[in-house]
C-alpha cells in the first residue's frame, strides 16, 4: 500500500470515527466514490440527540458501512484493494448474518474465507455469519483488475 493511499484511506475512517462519538444519524446511506478511490456517507446530528446510543435509531443495514480503498498492486501488476466493514452503533447492537451485494467477485490474492466469501452470485457473507458487535470492524484485501461493487444487502439484529 502506498503511503498516499493509506493516509488518505486512514484520514477518512479516522473523521468516520470522530462524529461517530457526537451522536450521528445516517441521512443517506449510499456510498459515493471520492476523487482518492474511498468510499463515504454523508452524515448528519440528531436534531434531538435523545434516545440514541447509535448512528441511527434503529437498528439496520444502515449500520454496516464499507470502506474501500485501492493499495499497492500485486508483484505482477495487478491492483490491489483494501475493504472494512464497520458496524457503526455505537453500543447495544450487535449485527449478525452480514450479506452483501458482490456480483461475481473473485481474488487474484487469497481471502480468508472466515471474514468473507462468495456464497453465490451477488451474495457474499461476511465473520463466517457471526456477530460484529458494536463499533466492530473486519478488513481484508483482495486483488483483482477492477474494485467490485460492495453493498450491504441484509443483517440480522440483536440487541
Amino acid at each position: 500500500m502506498n503511503d498516499g493511499a493509506f493516509r488518505s484511506f486512514f484520514l477518512c475512517f479516522s473523521l468516520f470515527l470522530a462524529f461517530k462519538l457526537v451522536r450521528l444519524s445516517v441521512v443517506q446511506a449510499a456510498a459515493r466514490e471520492k476523487n482518492s478511490g474511498i468510499s463515504w456517507m454523508s452524515l448528519q446530528s440528531s436534531k434531538t440527540g435523545r434516545g440514541m446510543n447509535r448512528v441511527g435509531s434503529e437498528c439496520s443495514k444502515d449500520e454496516v458501512v464499507v470502506f474501500q480503498g485501492q493499495t499497492a498492486p500485486l508483484p505482477d501488476g495487478i491492483p490491489s484493494f483494501i475493504v472494512q466493514i464497520l458496524n457503526s452503533c455505537s453500543s447495544g447492537c450487535s449485527i449478525s448474518n452480514i450479506h452483501m451485494k458482490c456480483g461475481w467477485f473473485s481474488s487474484a490474492r487469497l481471502v480468508n474465507p472466515r471474514i468473507f466469501r462468495r456464497v453465490k452470485y451477488d451474495d457474499c457473507l461476511i465473520n463466517d455469519g457471526k456477530a460484529l458487535g458494536p463499533g466492530q470492524t473486519l478488513s481484508f484485501q483482495y486483488a483483482n483488475t477492477f474494485p467490485y461493487p460492495l453493498s450491504v444487502s441484509s443483517v440480522t439484529c440483536s440487541s
